[in-house]
């Protein structure tokens, strides 16, 4: 008996040094389910302030909420994804080694999620269609390519930011590449309007070209039309983002290779 409690103890022991060394773990006991209680109770909120006769409106613009965070966390993913494969796979050198350019890498993970968002935005909006009678496509009519084009740019530069991250840190930052996302969903006003948010919380949400998005997204949904601003503001931003995380993924592709780092991705 006194030897399994001792190699329970010593296995319990190993998994609580995990976090020691791994901070996206400890992030994993905390961050995010205090991450989803803010989203669902500014949620709950948002609810318990409407009238009766507004609830159709919000019920069809939860659900385009809903497929429009799927086109946003699809883009990032299909970027990100592309590069961690290529590290579980172990086949870093071979593309190091190829004339492949880092340019080239990126726009064929870009492509590949736009392959995969339109398959899963047509399967989602059949099920709305058939199980939901609700036709989201017609109900946002041509302000939809306007704002899901916003999504998909802001996506991609999500998705270079967590790519850098893992070619950098490898394993050690693959918990961000869904945790990220994630974060700022709370922030995104994605299923409420801005307004819910507590006021110093709005201008960081004001930052995110997300947040415009989704505004945009509930205006035309309760007005039938969008201001200009919803389309042009998160455009500009998503501008920088894409800039930034482009020289950020060279940095950190560069410092990778200097120190070697890049050469042993997927065999530490």
């Amino acid at each position: 008996m006194t030897q399994t409690l001792g190699r329970i103890g010593a296995m319990f022991l190993r998994y609580l040094y995990l976090h020691k060394r791994s901070l996206p773990r400890t992030f994993e006991i905390i961050l995010w389910p205090v991450m989803e209680l803010l989203v669902w109770g500014y949620v709950s909120m948002y609810l318990r302030s409407l009238s009766q006769n507004s609830l159709l409106n919000v019920t069809s613009s939860l659900i385009n909420a809903m497929i429009f965070w799927d086109i946003l966390y699809r883009s990032q993913q299909g970027v990100s994804i592309s590069f961690v494969e290529d590290i579980w796979t172990q086949n870093i050198l071979n593309l190091l080694i190829s004339p492949l350019k880092i340019w080239e890498w990126i726009a064929a993970a870009i492509l590949y999620g736009i392959v995969k968002i339109l398959i899963i935005v047509t399967i989602l909006s059949l099920i709305v269609a058939s199980l939901f009678h609700l036709n989201w496509i017609s109900n946002l009519s041509f302000y939809l390519l306007p704002l899901s084009f916003n999504l998909l740019l802001f996506g991609w530069a999500l998705g270079i930011f967590t790519a850098a991250l893992m070619i950098r840190w490898g394993h050690a930052a693959e918990a961000l590449i869904w945790g990220i996302p994630f974060l700022i969903q709370p922030l995104a006003a994605v299923f409420y309007p801005l307004s819910v948010l507590p006021p110093w919380l709005q201008p960081v949400s004001k930052a995110l070209s997300a947040t415009y998005v989704f505004e945009g997204m509930r205006s035309v949904i309760h007005t039938g039309r969008m201001d200009a601003a919803f389309f042009f503001i998160p455009l500009s931003l998503n501008a920088a983002y894409l800039v930034l995380a482009s020289f950020f993924f060279q940095w950190m592709y560069e410092k990778s290779r200097l120190t070697g780092r890049l050469g042993r991705l997927g065999m530490d």
